[in-house]
């Protein structure tokens, strides 16, 4: 069931005081969770209509395939289950093991039949819908790690999940671009692949406009690489495809600088 933000919360069978950012953290991630679900109805979509031998052809990731792609969209359900867990009891559930045992697990995934691994995927991401609804209120405002960004709120959780779905759909190379992704997940989509590029020493700084919806919003991206300033617009799909190197910038207005890789 829905978190509502007026439940009670209780830690040990004992009702618990409701702090000041507790919820406001709740509501955030509550309202992101229809979107993550809308997210992954789409990807399942996508996934069953491949077959052994589309499933294994390569994706737009060098080095893996298909399976490894969608092996990999199981194994991140899983790991943000963990940190959920970490939110939800305070004892420490890092995503994954180890980098080694990541990699391996995607590794095996990646074999698989069609079948099995589309059966992997819905089970994964239905454990984490679970986890992530039935998550208390107060958990949402505990502290967790991830394994990239180092300590986040849990809050931060289910929309990270949704940018993992929707960047890892263009990967597959089955034909979903970013264009395809609705108008009210863009911004946060676009809020995610911006965080790599904030402020970095080795990447340029540049002043980048994202055209949406609802109309532009421009940040200042801070870099360390170069003397200048770089103007960048353009549609909000085009700039998500360039910031997390899925595209080279293009279809951007101004002069687009090349970008670390992002993560």
């Amino acid at each position: 069931m829905s978190i509502s933000p007026e439940a009670s919360v209780q830690q040990n069978g004992v009702p618990a005081q409701r702090d000041a950012g507790e919820r406001p953290a709740a509501e955030r991630a509550v309202r992101l969770l229809p979107l993550v679900r809308e997210a992954t109805e789409r990807l399942e979509l996508i996934v069953a209509g491949l077959d052994d031998h589309t499933i294994h052809q390569p994706s737009r990731l060098p080095g893996w395939s298909r399976a490894h792609v969608v092996s990999h969209l199981a194994r991140n359900a899983d790991a943000l289950v963990n940190l959920l867990t970490w939110a939800r009891t305070g004892v420490e559930h890092p995503m994954y093991a180890s980098r080694a045992d990541r990699d391996a697990d995607i590794e095996e995934g990646a074999g698989r039949l069609a079948q099995l691994l589309r059966e992997d995927l819905r089970a994964a991401c239905a454990r984490f819908m679970v986890a992530a609804t039935d998550l208390p209120a107060r958990a949402w405002s505990a502290s967790v790690v991830a394994r990239r960004q180092g300590p986040i709120p849990a809050a931060d959780v289910p929309l990270a999940r949704l940018h993992e779905v929707w960047v890892h759909l263009v990967d597959l190379d089955a034909g979903f671009t970013f264009a395809e992704v609705p108008a009210d997940h863009l911004e946060h989509v676009l809020e995610v692949s911006l965080t790599a590029h904030l402020d970095r020493a080795d990447g340029p700084a540049v002043r980048l406009t994202a055209e949406l919806s609802g109309g532009t919003r421009t940040w200042d991206l801070a870099g360390g690489r170069d003397d200048r300033t770089y103007e960048v617009a353009g549609p909000a799909a085009d700039v998500i495809a360039w910031l997390t190197g899925r595209g080279d910038g293009a279809e951007l207005r101004g002069d687009v600088p090349v970008l670390p890789a992002w993560g």
